[in-house]
């Protein structure tokens, strides 16, 4: 039998801004697709896109005026089953962002072992300047325009940054309308009263104290003690932040959009938390002192949370950083150029694909859920989410070990190697 042909990874498609979360997300493919061998048809394949959208959505503004915004929905592969991913709502999002974060999605969903396949969606907006009216708007059209596309075994949304359950429970509705019956279960992140799981809030966060706990035993700490900085105090970061400090950990910085503090006696959560309720961001709190964001990257500490946004740890910041652990909380925020240098500093780094895949774990049940109509227990939602996530991390734990990588690399190499096989399986429709 003749030795497959294995591929010169120069030219990854689609084309490729530097310095973008897209290229950083190729890098490390390419070092993965590498050591596995991949033949040259493989890895072209997985390295596209299977489909690509961009809409146009026109509404009409509270004061008369009709404003077009554009939105993003990207299917990155369906191999493994369903895509699946967020919806994000920001200014700067944008087609090469969107094209990363579904290939991450892919990866994730196959390192945690979900049937699903990886997508992600985006509209360019300021949802701080809309009204709830027109953040509706904007919402419903983009579903309408997604119809198709969207579906309980086709592509399953998920709320992102700036989304949330009521924008989830928008697209359902949205759905449901067009095709005349209630559809529970082609959103997940949705309110509870619509087929939502418990749990789901505080996935991405448990799963990031679950891959940190893995981590601390990996480098010889116990928990009790652990100093740990938070970068970003969203959803993820604030529900990371509160369930580290259940397990004993000491959390000396937090940050969010606002500003960043630090405090080496600990933060006080739960009054940090209030500031926000009341007030929106942290800007104004009294409970520390106020640093730069860099500063707080670079904070003396045990454990680095980033949970902010994309290519957040530069080369520059990655040579000052004094944590042992890095858990990566939010999606591609380190840069590519930034391991090898981290690597060397030999800090563990938990990467994304893995640390913060409770989400769609979680979103993965809420599908379950909603597809047999029959409801978990809190409970019983984070005994299966906290089992999956140590199996995940075990998993490529000993894929780092075997083939000598970090575990950045031995993510994907788990991840791109269970999707090309399944690939094969499968076979190539012509």
């Amino acid at each position: 039998m003749d030795t497959p042909q294995t591929a010169t990874y120069k030219e990854p498609a689609p084309p490729i801004d530097k310095g973008s979360p897209l290229e950083s997300m190729m890098q490390r493919f390419d070092v993965a697709a590498e050591i596995l061998g991949l033949e040259e048809g493989v890895y072209e394949y997985l390295k596209r896109p299977v489909r690509q959208y961009i809409v146009s959505i026109p509404i009409q503004m509270d004061d008369g005026r009709i404003e077009v915004f554009e939105g993003y929905r990207v299917i990155h592969n369906e191999v493994m089953g369903p895509s699946k991913g967020g919806i994000r709502y920001a200014p700067d999002v944008n087609i090469s962002e969107i094209r990363a974060l579904a290939a991450w999605m892919t990866w994730k969903c196959a390192v945690v072992g979900i049937p699903f396949g990886g997508a992600k969606g985006g509209v360019r907006c300021d949802p701080a300047k809309l009204t709830r009216v027109e953040l509706e708007k904007i919402t419903r059209r983009y579903t309408a325009n997604l119809i198709d596309v969207f579906g309980p075994d086709k592509d399953i949304p998920a709320p992102d940054m700036n989304t949330n359950e009521q924008i989830m429970a928008w697209v359902l509705d949205t759905f449901s309308m067009h095709t005349r019956r209630t559809e529970n279960a082609v959103v997940t992140g949705k309110p509870l009263i619509l087929g939502g799981s418990l749990g789901r809030r505080e996935a991405t966060g448990r799963g990031v104290m679950v891959s940190t706990l893995g981590a601390l035993e990996k480098v010889g700490m116990e928990p009790k003690g652990a100093r740990v900085v938070v970068q970003g105090f969203g959803n993820v970061g604030s529900v990371s932040a509160q369930l580290l400090q259940e397990q004993g950990c000491v959390i000396v910085g937090i940050s969010d959009i606002s500003g960043a503090f630090s405090n080496t006696r600990g933060i006080d959560l739960g009054d940090a938390s209030a500031h926000v309720e009341r007030h929106g961001t942290l800007d104004g709190w009294k409970g520390g002192d106020v640093i730069s964001q860099q500063e707080l990257l670079e904070l003396d500490c045990d454990v680095l949370v980033p949970a902010a946004r994309e290519d957040q740890i530069t080369p520059e910041v990655a040579a000052r950083v004094k944590a042992r652990v890095i858990t990566e909380g939010a999606n591609g925020p380190t840069m590519a150029a930034a391991d090898l240098i981290l690597q060397e500093k030999g800090i563990l780094v938990i990467p994304d694909i893995l640390a913060n895949s409770g989400g769609v774990t979680v979103s993965y049940f809420e599908w379950v859920q909603d597809r047999v109509g029959y409801f978990w227990s809190l409970q019983r939602v984070n005994r299966r989410l906290e089992r999956m996530m140590r199996t995940a991390f075990d998993a490529v734990y000993k894929s780092a070990e075997q083939h000598k990588v970090t575990m950045r690399i031995g993510a994907y190499i788990l991840a791109i190697d269970k999707v090309a096989r399944t690939l094969k399986v499968r076979g190539i429709y012509a």
